[in-house]
């Protein structure tokens, strides 16, 4: 989460558009968003300008020489009335026909997009508002998305509640996303498990940049993200095209309906799909309902995973504890088809707090293989308490992080083999998950030591406060010796 200097500087920029008359949370988001991308543009062309430089490169960026003037680093310093002149005719309109292809997500929900902000004053404050953010750190973008959706009023009514960066990078880095991956989240909101994956794969894969087919996999047929607000999907777009991403298919799709027909189609999916919706039997794919006969999005969205996957592709989400030992013939139904059918891999246990100030549901990470075949032998159990923020709702720093310990555990499971149910992490054997109906809960199969604490006999208490009594009436028989004394 941002804190400090820069929560203040977005908190003043939010209450000018409030003053001044767009009082609707997503507007300002929208709004907010189209200027931070405007001015993420020209921050990535200096950067790409300085690179050619530097390389003696002839360069050839998106700002034509006629159309310098559309840079925020030249409009910002504008009179205001022809600051928003320009914004209005020329800046604006530059942005929703940036990308050419109509059929690019970027195109699809920029179409519609409206400058709304009212007066040139307003703009003019916003922007000087927007040019004073300090925003070069890794996350600061997301981060910045995140606290902004925090402040729209909805979220979390409809599980539309933001995952924290953190977790989204651990889970990346736990599935270590390859060149040839195709990865998909049927839950996209801003896209930031997609955003996680692409910035992966540059940090660890950077030759692929080197390759052609393996670029134009990367720019083209790598990531999918679907989701049913359309002003997610015009954040995403932006998000994934600011970070470099040229074409990602970001989709309206309502991804369990029956208008989802994607099958086998992707290699790797990375969600946090809503947890509280409950849906019409009618609205649901049938062939979801065939894995489990529930209503519950949660329960759905693990079969629609298994439906979508290829042979051998892998699933990480975010599901509520409800679904590790739900009773419902919906909840074990989806628990025995993964075990029993496909590869079970771990359990990540998180704290309540991981999700507040929006929302205290207690979650847990589950990782799986689409094997068709079954091949759950033993399943790896961790038990997070801390990561590396507090637990309530201010979730400040603290010292005390799990995250790099999971990270290197999961990536070393054969040295997990003799830890021992008392310690932060073990393994379960298929057998024991299943003689207790496939629970899945660690509380179900961690052991607590319980350390003997050994009191002194009644008799040894009882002398001992004798003792102490005894000082204490010694103690005031002095002190009104003193002040006796001192009366005299």
């Amino acid at each position: 989460m941002i804190t400090g200097e820069l929560r203040s500087k977005v908190d003043k920029i939010w209450e000018t558009f409030w003053t001044g008359g767009i009082s609707n949370p997503l507007e300002v988001i929208e709004q907010f968003t189209y200027l931070l991308f405007i001015k993420g543009l020209d921050d990535k062309e200096t950067i790409s300008e300085n690179e050619s430089s530097f390389l003696s490169l002839e360069f050839q960026g998106l700002f034509s020489s006629d159309k310098q003037h559309l840079r925020w680093n030249k409009f910002k310093d504008f009179e205001a009335g022809e600051m928003y002149k320009v914004m209005q005719e020329e800046v604006f309109p530059f942005i929703k026909n940036l990308h050419g292809d109509e059929a690019s997500a970027y195109a699809k929900y920029m179409g519609d997009a409206i400058f709304k902000i009212p007066t040139p004053l307003m703009l003019s404050k916003i922007v000087d508002g927007i040019n004073n953010m300090d925003m070069e750190g890794k996350d600061t973008k997301g981060d910045l998305y995140e606290y902004l959706l925090s402040k729209v009023s909805t979220a979390g009514t409809n599980g539309q509640f933001r995952t924290p960066r953190h977790i989204i990078d651990m889970m990346v880095k736990l599935m270590k996303p390859t060149p040839e991956d195709i990865i998909v989240d049927p839950a996209a909101g801003s896209a930031g498990f997609l955003v996680s994956a692409q910035q992966y794969l540059r940090d660890n894969h950077a030759d692929l940049f080197l390759v052609q087919g393996l670029k134009e996999h990367f720019n083209n047929n790598m990531f999918y993200g679907f989701d049913m607000d359309r002003t997610m999907l015009r954040i995403g777009a932006m998000n994934m095209m600011l970070h470099g991403v040229d074409n990602p298919n970001i989709e309206y799709k309502d991804s369990l309906s029956e208008v989802n027909i994607d099958k086998e189609k992707f290699t790797l999916v990375l969600a946090n799909p809503p947890f509280k919706g409950s849906l019409d039997y009618e609205a649901v794919s049938a062939d979801l309902l065939k894995l489990t006969k529930t209503k519950k999005t949660e329960l759905l969205f693990l079969a629609l995973f298994l439906r979508t996957l290829k042979n051998g592709g892998r699933g990480a989400s975010i599901v509520p504890d409800g679904v590790l030992f739900g009773s419902t013939g919906g909840h074990k139904s989806i628990r025995q088809e993964i075990i029993d059918n496909h590869k079970l891999e771990a359990i990540i246990s998180m704290p309540s707090g991981v999700f507040k100030p929006y929302a205290g549901v207690s979650t847990a990470i589950m990782i799986f293989t689409k094997t068709n075949g079954g091949g759950t032998d033993k399943v790896w159990f961790y038990d997070m308490k801390a990561d590396g923020y507090s637990l309530d709702d201010k979730r400040n720093p603290i010292g005390n992080n799990d995250i790099t310990d999971i990270i290197e555990r999961f990536s070393n499971l054969d040295k997990e083999a003799y830890r021992k149910r008392t310690e932060q992490s073990f393994f379960v054997p298929v057998e024991e998950i299943r003689d207790n109906g496939y629970d899945l809960s660690i509380n179900k199969y961690k052991e607590i030591e319980y350390e003997e604490v050994v009191y002194d006999a009644p008799s040894v208490i009882l002398e001992k406060i004798k003792d102490l009594e005894e000082e204490i009436v010694e103690g005031l028989q002095e002190l009104e010796r003193m002040i006796e004394g001192k009366l005299c």
